[in-house]
């Protein structure tokens, strides 16, 4: 029998605070009423698995969790129907924190239990985040039992005595606290049910459902059930048709556009995992949107911040992931160390790369016509995890600018013929903008060459990876070279020029470009009817630029200028007479004074470095002046820039209007 005005001290041992001092590291004191109603759910699935066991013979009656508020005496209300506790127990589970009831009860009952949320007698105390007074009225299930009311107003100190409760399980009354108005209103506490119960495996009921009558909403006699108690993912997927699937996403995300598919997560060992995943559209970086995986534990409502129990990449997927082996209430830090998660999060990408591994071998149009919007997840997910990389390298596909798609062993074995070096490494062609790279594509393709497609914004990352995963194979955007030199087959014959002609020829072109770019001006050999100039981005050193813009790590390439090659094709017959003018119409370079030997003194050596400088200088002027006055030279480079939208402003104008008099010269002649 319970003593009459019994009061004490809460027992907080240095044994015992750990737990506690763990259970409230929540970031939110909004969490309370998703402890309390899991508490209330507890109890009533303890009541249910009595029952089962044949333990309890009695009538179950009304199971329903019940949410009461009272808002201008600001009194909330959680009742429960389950198992109640006796006097010794709210002793044990209430003023002595260090114990929890939940593990001893599912250690007993584990066989008709499936499910237990929290750790009453923990989550319990969260209540005093936002209460200034805490009551308990509860009654067992056990026969003979007497009710007991418990109170504390958040001190160590408490009271306990007999309770007229008759009704089997417990009542937690909060008396909210003046700074925490904000759970004194109805629309905030519907709001979190919403949020953290709406699929608790109990009916919770919250209010009365209304209707519109006389220009209002008002309160009809229907209790309000705020949850579904069997949500999607605790069914079988036998049971389930796609419209069941579609219907449920469009609950979870109403705004959003349809998935392209799905997949039900469903394992009971070595650990408890369910839940559904989907697979978005994502076309591009800004249309990235994380945090859309929703976090439950035995359909509590936990988080949607999973970046700690799925790899980084699967954070891109939607959809619900249901487990009773996450532990909850803890730091991100403990979790990321956790066995449990690890093992979780491995299991959570193999089932992922086999569903997809499983479209691409039975569904592979569908696949395919789905890849655009789907390659942006699997390259993501291939860059930043190796085991997901290993297996999507089977399901990984490339398209090539004719539309046609292949897995990556299926392209290399259909290019390997043509597009061999003489390096012996299969050389993949791409390019990554069918309009301003199209002159590159319709090249390369005249020399029997196919190429990609490759404009998704990881791709420099992703070309980089596949070269380290196929050694024998390279990859070169088609704007990296001339046509001629893409893939090298044998050696070319270079033309043969002295230094002074290459340095002419280097200073004659660098003169007419763009400044704050760097040039490398090299002699070509490609053929009297090829372009006269081809001005190209050294793959190595574009692909690393894009790395860094993209957050690769690679600064120092990031902050580098943009650097051309710019191939002079000395075949060409503009080019040849450009330069063969130059020859005739520049006074030779005088010679240059030998620099002194290494044991001359370095005032020495200073005086006859400045002296060549000097010559060199005056001869680059000669060579500029020139370039600035022959107009062919400027037409054929700015052509060439033209063509590689590198020619803007000031420069694009004077090149019109150069073009325009070139036409009315030739059309005056024709008169």
């Amino acid at each position: 029998m319970a003593k009459k005005n019994l009061t004490g001290k809460i027992g907080v041992t240095t044994e015992n605070i750990f737990p506690v001092i763990k259970q409230f590291l929540y970031s939110d004191h909004e969490i309370f009423l998703r402890e309390l109603v899991a508490n209330a759910v507890d109890a009533t699935q303890k009541m249910k698995a009595l029952a089962t066991s044949g333990e309890f013979k009695g009538e179950l009656g009304n199971l329903d969790v019940r949410v009461d508020l009272d808002e201008s005496k600001k009194v909330l209300t959680i009742t429960d129907r389950g198992i109640g506790m006796t006097e010794e127990e709210v002793d044990k589970y209430i003023n002595q924190i260090a114990f929890s009831s939940a593990g001893e009860f599912l250690e007993k009952y584990k066989d008709q239990l499936s499910s237990i949320i929290g750790h009453f007698g923990l989550g319990f105390y969260s209540a005093f985040m936002v209460s200034k007074q805490v009551t308990i009225d509860t009654l067992s299930w056990k026969e003979n039992a007497k009710a007991v009311h418990w109170s504390c107003d958040g001190s160590p100190e408490y009271t306990m005595e007999e309770s007229q409760k008759s009704d089997r399980g417990t009542t937690i009354t909060l008396y909210l606290d003046d700074d925490s108005e904000e759970y004194a209103a109805k629309g905030r506490i519907d709001g979190l049910l919403s949020k953290y119960c709406k699929f608790m495996p109990v009916p919770v009921i919250f209010g009365k459902e209304q209707e519109w009558k006389d220009g209002k909403y008002v309160d009809t006699d229907k209790d309000k059930v705020i949850n579904n108690v069997e949500p999607l993912w605790t069914r079988q997927p036998a049971d389930l048709k796609d419209e069941d699937y579609m219907k449920f996403y469009r609950a979870l995300y109403p705004m959003k556009e349809d998935p392209m598919f799905y997949i039900h997560l469903n394992v009971d060992y070595p650990f408890n995992l369910t839940g559904i995943l989907y697979f978005p559209k994502i076309k591009e970086r800004m249309a990235i949107e994380k945090n859309n995986i929703q976090l439950y534990c035995n359909q509590m409502f936990v988080t949607d911040h999973v970046e700690n129990i799925v790899p980084d990449f699967m954070t891109l997927l939607h959809g619900v992931i249901d487990s009773p082996d996450i532990p909850l209430n803890v730091s991100r830090s403990y979790l990321q160390s956790d066995s449990n998660v690890k093992k979780i999060s491995g299991y959570i990408t193999k089932k992922v790369a086999d569903r997809l591994e499983d479209i691409f071998k039975s569904e592979r149009t569908t696949y395919e016509s789905k890849w655009n919007d789907l390659k942006l997840f699997i390259e993501y997910g291939m860059l930043s995890d190796e085991k997901f990389c290993d297996r999507a390298l089977k399901f990984a596909l490339v398209q090539n600018t004719e539309g046609k798609f292949f897995s990556l062993d299926e392209y290399k074995k259909a290019i390997e013929g043509e597009q061999t070096d003489k390096e012996k490494k299969v050389v993949c062609l791409y390019a990554t903008n069918m309009e301003s790279q199209y002159s590159f594509i319709e090249a390369a393709k005249n020399k029997g060459y196919d190429v990609l497609l490759l404009d998704c914004e990881l791709d420099s990352h992703f070309v980089n990876m596949l070269e380290t995963k196929f050694p024998d194979m390279r990859f070169a955007r088609v704007d990296s070279n001339s046509a001629d030199n893409l893939i090298v087959k044998e050696e070319k014959v270079k033309p043969q020029m002295s230094e002074d002609d290459t340095r002419d020829l280097s200073d004659l072109f660098k003169s007419v470009l763009p400044k704050d770019n760097d040039y490398f001006v090299e002699a070509d050999n490609l053929g009297e009817d090829a372009a006269p100039i081809v001005i190209t981005q050294n793959e190595f050193m574009r692909r690393y630029k894009e790395m860094s813009a993209f957050g690769g790590g690679m600064n120092f390439y990031g902050n580098m200028p943009d650097s051309y090659n710019i191939i002079v094709n000395m075949q060409n017959p503009l080019v040849a007479k450009i330069f063969n003018d130059s020859k005739s119409q520049i006074k030779p370079m005088e010679a240059l004074p030998e620099m002194p030997g290494e044991k001359a003194a370095e005032a020495e050596k200073s005086k006859v470095q400045d002296e060549r400088n000097a010559i060199l200088d005056s001869h680059r002027k000669e060579v500029e002046a020139f370039a600035h006055e022959n107009e062919i030279l400027k037409q054929i480079t700015d052509l060439a820039l033209l063509s590689n939208g590198m020619l803007k402003g000031k420069a694009l104008s004077e090149f019109i209007e150069r073009s325009r008099k070139v036409v009315e010269d030739a059309y005056g002649d024709k008169k």
